[in-house]
């Protein structure tokens, strides 16, 4: 499946580095990934027609901290996506060093939390993942925290424009073995949060409609408490217009939670799927635009592994170059920031070992594709938005990504694999407050920006 092509990557030393996400740091319209190095500078690698050059400044670089987690999100409505640089420098509990939360204005990136008003919120606690939430649907996000013994985080602005910590009033401040998140419509109109932890059950926080989470985790089947997760995927796993999640169990059976009419979930994954193993990221896209995702599982000091669903069941298929028997993989994302309209994959390496950066293509083919971008009031990047595609008699569902299971973020772009189709039926676009817009007779092999319904 995948072709090396980390050549593309200029300046790319063996370092330790962490998460990955897809943000557009300098404003262009173009995304960049963004890579979190631990003791190292942070990257910002931006496509030049002809290879990767790392763009970030000496502030987002920032050499001075841990970096592990990264996402991005609009937090006060200007049209451009702030950073979270979530740092550690301690397994579990109470750190030294604050995490970095980067607003840029004028091209100089600023740290919120270095201003003496957010002093009292400065979260530090050893974390895992960050996420953007928009969760009253008014286009406005915060940043959810996943934390490792200290209470979870949830950053927004107030009437005010300072930064304050909503987890509690929200009903999120639970302490745990923080792992993993994802927000989405998954079983509620609005934004869900899964959340995956260790050396305890996950969470399912259903979105009560008025910005506040109720924990229904034992209730829905996910809680899994015997094991310890790591990456989590979102997918419509077998074609029946609901969401399903993919989560990966650090050295334990990994699961594919199917959901269920009522909101309940079934664990329904394969055998050869569920073997263990040292699981980091889990990723779904459509990386061959047949129509059908594949499921991609990064694993640190083993073999890499891919899925695909054939004859309606998921089985492994050949990996090709990102099969990396000896890689250290930390974090990855996907993204088309070539414009080809082939998604590529960019995975980290690190934790226990310095290795450089990898970057993966998939071969050049005749199948079709659409991507679509909505956008906020302001905007920004909709993260959260759920995309609906109709062609070929088939619906396909995705949703874009605030944030990718475990230190991660995917590009905010819904990826469309076509196959031999050249025309799309419709595409509905539905934001988080549940407005929507619904594209009619789309031509294939294009990316469409859809701003929000003035």
């Amino acid at each position: 499946m995948f072709t090396d092509r980390s050549y593309l990557l200029l300046n790319n030393l063996p370092r330790l580095y962490y998460g990955v996400a897809v943000i557009d740091v300098d404003g262009d319209g173009d995304f960049e990934w963004v890579i979190a190095g631990f003791g190292f500078p942070n990257r910002a690698y931006k496509w030049n027609g002809a290879a990767f050059n790392d763009v970030a400044t000496p502030e987002l670089a920032d050499v001075e901290r841990q970096a592990i987690g990264v996402a991005g999100c609009d937090l006060d409505g200007d049209g451009d996506e702030e950073i979270y640089i979530l740092n550690t420098d301690t397994f579990a509990g109470r750190k030294r060093f604050a995490d970095r939360l980067f607003d840029r204005a004028d091209g100089i990136w600023t740290d919120l939390f270095a201003m003496q008003a957010s002093q009292h919120v400065l979260n530090l606690t050893a974390g895992r993942s960050v996420i953007a939430l928009d969760r009253d649907g008014d286009g406005l996000y915060g940043f959810f925290v996943s934390n490792y013994g200290g209470p979870m985080r949830l950053y927004e602005l107030d009437e005010d424009g300072r930064l304050r910590d909503s987890a509690s009033s929200a009903g999120l401040d639970f302490i745990t073995g923080g792992r993993s998140a994802v927000a989405l419509p998954l079983v509620t109109p609005r934004l869900d949060i899964f959340a995956g932890n260790e050396g305890g059950p996950n969470f399912l926080f259903l979105n009560r409609d008025d910005g506040t989470y109720e924990d229904v985790a034992g209730f829905s089947g996910l809680s899994d408490p015997y094991e310890n997760a790591r990456g989590v995927a979102i997918l419509d796993a077998n074609d029946d217009g609901l969401f399903d999640i993919v989560c990966g169990n650090w050295e334990g059976p990994h699961r594919l939670f199917i959901q269920m009419v009522d909101g309940t979930f079934r664990d329904s994954a394969p055998r050869e799927l569920a073997v263990p193993s040292r699981i980091r990221t889990v990723i779904a896209a459509d990386f061959d635009n047949d129509g059908y995702e594949e499921i991609f599982f990064n694993n640190i000091g083993q073999p890499n592994r891919l899925f695909a669903r054939r004859d309606g069941e998921w089985k492994p298929i050949t990996i090709g170059d990102a099969l990396e028997p000896g890689g250290l993989g930390t974090g990855a994302a996907v993204g088309d920031l070539d414009g080809d309209g082939r998604l590529e994959l960019l995975i980290a390496h690190g934790e226990s070992g310095m290795q450089p950066i990898s970057l993966y293509h998939t071969p050049v083919n005749h199948n079709h594709w659409l991507r679509i971008m909505p956008l906020t009031r302001a905007g920004a990047p909709a993260r959260g938005a759920l995309v609906t595609l109709h062609a070929g008699g088939r619906e396909q569902r995705r949703v874009i990504d605030s944030g990718s299971g475990y230190l991660c973020q995917m590009e905010p772009v819904a990826h469309f694999g076509l196959g031999a189709l050249t025309e799309v039926e419709s595409v509905e676009v539905r934001w988080p407050d549940g407005m929507f817009i619904t594209l009619r007779e789309l031509d294939a092999d294009q990316m469409l920006r859809v701003e929000y319904p003035r």
